[in-house]
């Protein structure tokens, strides 16, 4: 399935658009990340557990969102955007979505 950030594939003919899909996941911080976490707020640097975190929500609302894809029929989603929001304290949301589309033969 090509997936991208842009509204057209180079060289590909759109015949059919499913209309938007998206896939989302919601995760929370554990006790433990969150004190190894303040500390390195604290002295500086990349806060790897919550990067690690943010990845794997990432992927996964992603393969969500292109299992809805394949539902509808579709070989491509275009236009694709992610989004992030809190939903509860330590918790967080991960939307992934996009214009799941049919591509004409090459």
């Amino acid at each position: 399935m090509f997936i991208t950030n842009r509204e057209i594939i180079e060289g590909r003919t759109i015949k059919e658009d499913f209309g938007l899909v998206r896939g989302n996941t919601i995760r929370a911080r554990n006790v433990g990340r969150d004190i190894t976490q303040s500390i390195r707020n604290l002295i500086g640097g990349e806060m790897k557990a919550y990067t690690e975190l943010l990845t794997k929500s990432r992927e996964e609302a992603m393969e969500r969102m292109k299992e809805e894809a394949n539902k509808l029929g579709a070989d491509a989603i275009v236009n694709v955007r992610f989004m992030t929001s809190q939903v509860i304290g330590g918790g967080a949301e991960i939307l992934a979505y996009g214009t799941a589309v049919k591509l004409e033969e090459e």
